[in-house]
């Protein structure tokens, strides 16, 4: 009866959906990693897109499938230049929370350095989602960055980190605003994001590129964040929060009559269409950015690193 009651009254917990537990324990994260780079570089030495498509998914997944499928069409014999990705002394960042999706952060060393200089070192940091218990990990997000630009997430007594909710409200930006904030913010500019390379020096480059003799471009940008395109965030020790969120973007190339369009090969394996007069090219931006505190002094959203891939193209 005792039982019954509990039950009925909804507080008993059912696989962990209402406790606050780890995401993952640190050997879970660290085979998770493993798997994806081994799938990465079967993908990547083959050119088959079926062979990571288990392990990404998301902003990620939608770039890498498209980009491996154009690679394909062009090389089907696979990639002549393959070099294995390595991905080295890892570090994991896994948050305490409630329910499904579950994630955690990897931030790890790469061997897709320039070279051996530490000032020019970079770390790839991956995201790492699952719906349910039987699920597989799936990387959702990968962002490239400095040493300098790697966060310093704030985590409890034990070490686990505080995920940065959609609705957080002590943030400059709420983590679940950011596509949509920074969609209209390419579109009409604002005060939300600081100056950077991939808020005003990108507005700056379509602008200067939006006519020119015999062409004209335009730009439509829309926010993703359906599904495993959802902002993913985590707290970090300065008050604020570092999220990585996607967006979508479509750009049209129209060409005066009697000019023609020179489509690049790996467009070329994407498009539908003909390309008599224009090309519409529609891409995906995998992104990362430092929010501040709502009281921060500085309160611009900085945009730390921005991965953008070609996943469709429609030629009229």
């Amino acid at each position: 009866m005792a039982v019954l009651a509990l039950t009925a009254s909804g507080c008993v917990t059912v696989h962990g959906e209402r406790e606050i537990v780890p995401a993952a324990t640190k050997s879970e994260a660290a085979q998770a990693l493993e798997e994806f780079t081994a799938a990465y570089n079967k993908a990547d030495k083959a050119y088959d897109p079926a062979l990571s498509e288990k392990h990404v998914t998301g902003a990620l997944g939608a770039i890498n499938q498209a980009g491996l499928k154009a690679k394909a069409k062009n090389a089907p014999d696979g990639n002549p230049k393959h070099a294995a990705l390595e991905l080295t002394d890892a570090e994991f960042a896994i948050p305490k929370k409630a329910g499904w999706p579950r994630f955690f952060v990897a931030d790890t060393d790469s061997n897709r350095d320039v070279d051996d200089d530490p000032a020019k070192d970079t770390h790839w940091l991956l995201v790492f989602v699952k719906h349910a218990v039987d699920d597989p990990w799936q990387v959702a997000y990968l962002n490239i960055l400095t040493p300098g630009e790697v966060p310093q997430f704030k985590t409890d007594k034990d070490g686990f980190a505080t995920p940065a909710d959609a609705g957080t409200n002590d943030l400059a930006v709420a983590p679940g605003r950011l596509p949509a904030a920074y969609a209209t913010y390419l579109q009409d500019g604002g005060k939300e994001f600081a100056d950077g390379p991939h808020t005003s020096g990108w507005r700056a480059d379509r602008k200067a590129r939006e006519s020119s003799p015999g062409w004209s471009r335009q730009w439509v940008d829309q926010p993703e964040q359906a599904g495993d395109f959802a902002p993913l965030g985590l707290r970090t020790k300065d008050g604020g929060a570092f999220v990585f969120f996607a967006t979508r973007h479509f750009e049209k190339q129209t060409a005066s009559e009697g000019l023609k369009i020179t489509v690049p090969k790996d467009v070329e394996a994407l498009l539908t269409g003909q390309v008599k007069q224009s090309i519409t090219l529609e891409r995906v931006s995998n992104l990362a950015a430092q929010v501040p505190a709502k009281n921060a002094a500085k309160p611009g959203v900085v945009l730390s690193s921005r991965i953008m891939g070609i996943t469709s193209a429609v030629g009229e």
